[in-house]
């Protein structure tokens, strides 16, 4: 069972956080001040850290630039969370280590799909699953191959790592916006009828299996 650490001075927040991952099965433990953060950490590293920016005894981006620093943390997934929108925030973020972002304020359900998506896509996780299955579609990350139904499938880059964000996060709903940042990058300003394109093609190159990429109305896509 994964153990999430949610370092959060709203107390209402840092319960709704910490109820919500609770209850799908997760261990979490919630920390109003990084001091005690720290010392939790000296107990046991967590498998994923929900980070709030602002702190009342340290700034979030410093406690991150310390965590990336250490030999026992500088691999778990971090998920910042805060209430800035700006741009340059989240790039100073993203270029201290974060490995995403949520923004204030946010739904329950998006924030478990990023937790769900995070934890598997983290080293740890990914060390164990070299090999993505899923129906007849089979993708290899070693040798960056698919095949669809025992037949090789010739992706362009782009169509590669859209299946390969997709299949990592089976079952869960990637939104959008999650798409956009993770394959075209935070900078990326093309209508999203760019995406749609690639779906399409997507699904065309993998013939019956096609069907298994869903759309989910205004939301995103899921595969299952």
């Amino acid at each position: 069972m994964a153990l999430i650490y949610v370092v959060e001075d709203d107390k209402n927040i840092q319960e709704i956080e910490t109820f919500a991952l609770k209850n799908v099965g997760y261990r979490v433990e919630g920390f109003a001040m990084a001091e005690d953060f720290y010392e939790a950490l000296k107990t046991e590293v967590p498998d994923l850290i929900l980070l709030d920016i602002m702190l009342p005894d340290e700034d979030g981006l410093s406690i991150l630039k310390k965590l990336r620093t250490r030999e026992d943390t500088v691999t778990v997934p971090i998920i910042m969370v805060t209430a800035k929108t700006t741009e340059i925030d989240k790039v100073k973020g993203l270029d201290l280590g974060a490995d995403d972002y949520l923004t204030k304020p946010f739904g329950v359900m998006e924030l478990i799909s990023r937790v769900k998506a995070m934890l598997r896509r983290s080293v740890r996780s990914e060390e164990k699953e070299k090999i993505l299955k899923l129906g007849g579609v089979v993708l290899n990350t070693e040798k960056h191959e698919v095949s669809v139904n025992g037949s090789l499938c010739e992706l362009t880059y782009k169509e590669y790592e859209l299946l390969k964000l997709l299949m990592t996060n089976a079952g869960i709903v990637t939104t959008r916006e999650v798409i956009l940042d993770r394959i075209w990058g935070i900078d990326f300003e093309g209508e999203s009828r760019t995406l749609d394109m690639h779906i399409k093609t997507l699904r065309r190159k993998l013939k019956e299996e096609g069907s298994l990429i869903k759309t989910v109305r205004n939301v995103g896509y899921i595969m299952n």
